[in-house]
């Protein structure tokens, strides 16, 4: 569906007026992603934080495919400023359908 691998944890989504939050929490310890609004019509990823002691589980991947996935849903644009989600984009081809 967006390219990423199946996810075996929970991730969470909240959002504001101008910003929002992807996070996963494991074990104590909690992966996320920042973005902020830009209008209606798209989103800037801001930053993505895993703590050492979640690498290799894929999470962080997990994050930028939820929020491609949330942004195709709503018709929605993403710029990825974040060096890690802009190298997400660049491993998935088939997220440049919402790339701005």
């Amino acid at each position: 569906m967006s390219g990423a691998p199946e996810a075996s944890f929970t991730i969470e989504h909240e959002t504001s007026d101008t910003k929002g939050y992807y996070r996963v929490e494991l074990n104590g310890a909690k992966a996320e992603m920042t973005y902020s609004k830009a209008g209606d019509a798209m989103i800037i990823i801001d930053s993505t934080e895993v703590p050492d002691v979640m690498r290799g589980q894929k999470v962080g991947a997990a994050l930028v495919s939820q929020a491609v996935g949330d942004a195709r849903s709503a018709g929605k644009k993403i710029m990825p400023l974040c060096p890690f989600a802009k190298a997400q984009f660049a491993r998935h081809s088939e997220w440049h359908d919402v790339l701005f």
